[in-house]
């Protein structure tokens, strides 16, 4: 039983609208631990969680893990953090995402590289029909970029695919840069979770007016000086 009082966010984001709908978490790092926590939060409770890494000293400054828990399972740490915070339980699994694994309505792609992203795309994601909402974050020191694709429409895939390139020459790397700064990735976590909102709220004709029963497909952010720029992929065609 959900033991989270949402007694403050139900009229913007109700569990009880989002149902058994599954999420699936792939990467649990900067970005990732944090979106894992803020759904839990939110009440969520059908969340699984895929990362295949432990814990090291320097994931402490920008990612929700504390000393004691270097050296563990990533997922299994956060399993225990998100109990700690919320009494709720997530499904974790300490394995690579191969295609084997069968995804939910909702996955959240937050790997560390572009190449480990267009594998498991092409591998788990693009050829799945249970997948109804892709999120998938990019973090640089500064900057960040959330992109929200249906990956049954061909627009959107499009749109998204065009922007993935090559890890030796991409302009903003996916928790991958020698600098990492945990306020960007608060930021990036927050814009990435009110993506699943905003989904919600349109699916179940929510959506309030001045435009925002539209998803925009592409957000652009850069704190210094703070600046956001957004685009729909279904105009592009």
């Amino acid at each position: 039983m959900n033991n989270i009082d949402t007694t403050r966010h139900v009229d913007v984001f109700s569990p009880d609208a989002f149902g058994n709908r599954r999420i699936d978490v792939i990467g649990a790092g900067a970005s990732g631990s944090r979106i894992v926590l803020a759904l839990a939060k939110l009440g969520l409770e059908n969340i699984h969680v895929f990362d295949f890494d432990v814990v090291e000293a320097h994931n402490i400054a920008n990612q929700v893990f504390s000393q004691s828990d270097i050296g563990r399972p990533k997922v299994e740490a956060l399993r225990d953090i998100v109990k700690a915070h919320t009494g709720l339980e997530i499904t974790i699994y300490n394995e690579r995402v191969d295609g084997s694994q069968k995804l939910g309505d909702v996955v959240f792609l937050l790997t560390d590289t572009m190449s480990s992203r267009k594998e498991i795309w092409q591998k788990a994601i693009r050829y799945k029909v249970a997948t109804k909402l892709m999120i998938e974050t990019r973090m640089g020191v500064d900057q960040g970029r959330v992109y929200v694709v249906n990956p049954t429409r061909s627009a959107q895939v499009k749109g998204w695919e065009e922007t993935l390139y090559d890890d030796d020459v991409a302009e903003v790397s996916a928790c991958g840069t020698t600098i990492s700064v945990g306020p960007t990735a608060e930021f990036l976590s927050g814009l990435a979770v009110w993506q699943l909102i905003r989904w919600l709220n349109i699916e179940t004709g929510k959506a309030s007016e001045g435009g925002a029963d539209q998803l925009d497909h592409e957000i652009l952010f850069c704190l210094r000086p703070p600046t956001i720029l957004n685009r729909q992929f279904d105009q592009l065609v």
